[in-house]
């Protein structure tokens, strides 16, 4: 790729014949495969599955195919092809532009100016940037070989502002999350900015990648839908009618939608009111890849993102005339948090493309860095290998890398020799290799935990293999020691975070002994996403468990491994990187495609080491030797052979959205006989997940009939039960005999309703003297439950409305109710007076200080009025927490579910004192009481 600036026409479609592209194929097939048996090649064989070509191989033969014949084929040649028909097609297109085209020089518009430390969320510091400068361009992005596409502060707030109109007219609801499965492009910035603007929780989800994985891939995002909990996904146009499918298997999911679609409806609605964001609202949820399970949603706030990114322009040193480039994926934290959120912090530029640009020619990655004099740009560790390795020297002639400062390598294991390879490669070309930064991090913390000192390159440590695999000791080793373990320094925790290794007592241990990293600070995520049980093995204390094992060496982290992937062999720790890295470099073995994981084996008591390694080799001779070689790097760098090598098929390795092989899905595949089963053609998984809906849907009906019959047993019983007991409650004596039978009523009609009723605590009612029962209200069922399961001796306090239907005032002045205006402080003094005369002749009450209910879940602030009374009184409150009403029956719905309803009783809190701020210390710990136990959101904060 030339170095100056260029803007190519297409070129013009060369003359293609099928023979010369399968030839070029063949002869590919044969250099990647050469012990492979050729076999029968049309222009319709499948590239990965009859010819084992992945996105490396494809790679290679679209390069070779560009060089044949003269052109530049479009970037999503690379993933949309799935033969070589399709590359046939693509060919005689003519192709596209010669390189990417890079944008004149970005015009000079200042110094990059923070957002101030005022700023609590992402919102207000876009608001900021928009205030101050709306034309500054904040991203630039590459749409593979197309023409650059600017973004501005101001163009970012209005294409989010119209978004966030389109999900308020679809009924989006605060903290409600939205499903964003979108590529790298401008509308996803809009769409995650217009799901927060809406008062939404973003859930970033990655788009499929390839026809053949759709059925996996959609599977796998129904389930993170599902846990989200989203009511909405955004997408785009081409996967539309694909995500629709996930409709009929997720119940919750009313919508899927477009940006455009979004946008369009949001601009025929005028000034949209949008709710308030504060800092301890979820900002999204970023699931983890799974690499050593299932994904889980950590919960991440705004004040979490933003004490992240203040911490991370400490450690990295963010200066005013800095640029990002990066192509990593927006659905990844590194992506998202790193090379997004920080400029959008800072002020700085952002040159974007997208992973696929990266992948089609990584050489795009160093040309944006030489082109825009870019500072920083982060990558995970096989990105360097994957450009010390393809790169032609012809490709990157003239390439200048001088400005890069601080390249970021983090997201997965560091490998020593992939730094000292890259570093020595383009050394030559710019590189400062004091630029080269391993660096830690994960979703639980944000995004970073640990950066090393800036300017300082890359520290290797080596240490004596026996002895650390032994002990957990890391002793330092000889320097002639070949076999040797060699860990990569993270560097120090970054200001405000601190970091402990602790025994599996929870013991803190000493320096240079391994164990389990834990960490705290502002950046920590506060747990799991609906996962109670995730959560509490996380969250130790004042401390996060970080998954994985580290030791401590003058002040610095060295990382060794995850604690799931540690294999016990013979009381010794084995750590799969290694081994895994050693076999793929075998000719043959599909390089970053080996597992190494332990199997129980009962007979020992032990783990049996299972090595799964992919390769295209067929002819078992060949395979016989492949395991010998493999079983010898095992024994050289374990000692002893593996109890199993297992040679698959390629794409038998799982692995996560952002490349890691998931270790623990490679141990469940290889426990149930699964390994190496092929795909089913683009069809038959469509087909199976239309079925698997349909499923979902007969059951839905089936459910939908159920809640409808239900329905009108519930009400029929109460129009049929109420009128009889209306008529018992006219004209039975005694206002003690009347709340008796009320009680037992209820019981009644929650028996004959299937109403389950639950109640803890109901000893703290009992006790001399009159005391106000202070209850959250969510449903008009509250009263109802109440009257069921609480102690006959209590008059409710309603509304004076109600006072005025005649079938209601005669029920509820049968049952002593006080019916009062809803008072605040300074009005209702007759309405005060008549509670505080209940209660000084001897009279307990039920009041529901929040005064009303929403549909949407959330403890509404409370009233003053009755604690100003109680105050004065001298009466106790006690909190009483109502779970399970608002689910069963919604304020804007008379459509009841079956359910259980639960009541749970708090110690009576005693006012401190008569005066005005003693009432308010009784509101305020009445209702942290009663916010700590009902499992809902805290409205009175927005």
């Amino acid at each position: 790729m030339p170095s100056a600036p260029e803007r190519n026409a297409a070129a013009e479609a060369p003359a293609v014949s099928p023979a010369e592209v399968l030839e070029i194929v063949q002869a590919v097939v044969r250099e990647l495969q050469p012990q492979r048996r050729p076999r029968y090649l049309t222009l319709d064989s499948s590239l990965e599955r009859d010819l084992g070509l992945d996105s490396l191989g494809r790679v290679e033969l679209v390069q070779r195919l560009e060089r044949t014949f003269g052109v530049k084929l479009p970037e999503e040649t690379l993933g949309a092809a799935e033969s070589p028909r399709d590359l046939l097609k693509a060919l005689q297109a003519g192709g596209g532009a010669s390189g990417l085209v890079f944008d004149e020089e970005l015009e000079d518009q200042g110094a990059g100016e923070p957002a101030p430390e005022r700023t609590r969320t992402l919102l207000e510091v876009l608001d900021w940037h928009v205030q101050r400068h709306p034309d500054r361009r904040h991203i630039l992005f590459y749409p593979g070989d197309g023409e650059p596409e600017p973004l501005t502060y101001g163009g970012l707030d209005r294409r989010a502002r119209a978004v966030a109109a389109g999900l308020a007219a679809l009924g989006l609801e605060p903290k409600q999350t939205v499903g964003i499965m979108l590529p790298t492009g401008l509308e996803y910035f809009a769409a995650f900015c217009g799901v927060l603007r809406a008062g939404g929780v973003p859930v970033p989800l990655y788009p499929p990648a390839r026809r053949s994985q759709i059925e996996d891939h959609l599977r796998r995002q129904a389930g993170i839908l599902e846990t989200a909990e989203s009511s909405i996904l955004v997408t785009f146009p081409e996967v539309l009618p694909l995500a629709r499918l996930l409709r009929a298997q997720l119940p919750g999911l009313r919508r899927v939608v477009t940006v455009g679609e979004l946008s369009s409806a949001g601009e025929r609605e005028e000034r949209t009111p949008f709710p308030a964001v504060q800092e301890d609202d979820v900002a999204f949820l970023q699931f983890t890849s799974g690499s050593t399970g299932s994904p889980k949603g950590v919960i991440l706030t705004h004040a979490n993102l933003l004490a992240n990114l203040r911490a991370i322009a400490q450690g990295a040193d963010i200066r005013p005339d800095d640029l990002v480039v990066s192509w990593l994926p927006l659905y990844h934290d590194m992506g998202l948090i790193g090379s997004w959120m920080a400029p959008l912090y800072y002020g700085i530029p952002l040159v974007l493309m997208s992973p696929l640009s990266f992948l089609a020619r990584p050489s795009r990655w160093l040309w944006a860095i030489h082109r825009h004099r870019a500072t920083l740009s982060p990558a995970p560790n096989f990105a360097y290998e994957l450009c010390a390795r393809k790169i032609e020297d012809a490709e990157i002639e003239g390439l200048d890398l001088s400005t890069w400062r601080f390249a970021l390598n983090g997201a997965e294991p560091v490998s020593p020799a992939a730094l000292q390879r890259f570093t020595e490669r383009f050394s030559r070309y710019g590189f400062d290799p004091r630029a080269m930064a391993p660096v830690y991090g994960l979703a639980e913390c944000s995004l970073a935990l640990a950066f090393p000192p800036l300017g300082r390159g890359p520290l290797v440590d080596a240490v004596d293999r026996e002895t650390f695999q032994g002990s957990g000791r890391a002793t330092p080793a000889a320097g002639d020691d070949l076999q040797a373990l060699r860990f990569v320094s993270c560097g120090v925790p970054l200001p405000g975070h601190e970091v402990r290794i602790v025994d599996d007592a929870g013991r803190e241990v000493g320096e240079r002994k391994e164990g389990r990293l834990e960490f705290r600070g502002p950046s920590a995520t506060s747990g799991y996403y609906r996962n109670p049980e995730a959560t509490q093995r996380l969250v130790r204390g004042d401390w996060i468990d970080s998954g994985d094992r580290a030791y401590i060496a003058a002040g610095e982290i060295y990382v060794t491994g995850r604690v799931k992937d540690i294999i016990i062999r013979a009381g010794r720790n084995l750590y799969p990187q290694e081994l895994e890295e050693a076999v793929g470099e075998i000719p043959g073995v599909r390089k970053g495609c080996v597992a190494v994981f332990g199997a129980a084996d009962p007979a020992t008591g032990t783990e049996r080491l299972v090595i799964l390694a992919e390769t295209r080799e067929r002819d078992e001779a060949t395979l016989e030797r492949l395991r010998e070689e493999i079983q010898g790097r095992a024994v050289d760098l374990l000692g002893a052979p593996a109890e199993e090598v297992v040679l698959a098929p390629p794409h038998a390795v799982p692995k996560t959205s952002s490349g890691k092989i998931r270790r623990a899905a490679s141990r469940e595949l290889y426990e149930q006989g699964r390994i190496g089963r092929h795909g089913s053609s683009v069809g038959w998984q469509l087909a199976r997940l239309a079925l698997s809906g349909a499923r979902s849907q007969a059951a839905r009906s089936l459910r939908r009939g159920e809640d409808f019959l239900y329905a009108g047993w519930f009400w029929g019983a109460f129009g049929l039960v109420a009128p009889f007991f209306w008529l018992l409650f006219a004209v039975t004596p005694g206002l003690a005999r009347r709340r008796r039978l009320a009680r037992q009523v209820g019981r009644a009609l929650a028996a004959l309703t299937g109403t389950k009723l639950q109640s803890e605590g109901l000893e703290a009612l009992s006790g001399p003297g009159p005391r106000i029962v202070a209850a959250n209200h969510q449903s008009y069922l509250d009263g109802f439950v109440l009257t069921a399961v609480l102690p006959p001796d209590f008059a409710f306090v309603a509304k004076r409305e109600l006072e005025e239907r005649f079938i209601a005032r005669v029920f509820l002045r049968r049952l002593g109710t006080v019916f009062v205006e809803r008072f605040e402080a300074g009005q209702g003094m007759e309405e005060a007076r008549k509670l505080l005369e209940a209660l000084r002749n001897g009279q307990s009450v039920v009041i529901f200080p929040e005064g009303t209910f929403h549909r949407a879940p959330g403890l509404l602030p409370f009233r003053m009025g009755a604690f100003l009374v109680a105050a004065e009184a001298g009466v106790p409150v006690v909190p009483v927490t109502i779970r399970g009403t608002r689910s069963m029956l919604r304020g804007d719905d008379f459509f009841p579910r079956r359910g259980t309803a639960t009541v749970v009783a708090a110690p009576p809190v005693s006012p401190s004192g008569t005066d005005w701020q003693a009432a308010v210390r009784l509101r305020d710990d009445v209702r942290s009481e009663i916010l700590a136990r009902c499992g809902e959101p805290d409205l009175a904060r927005q």
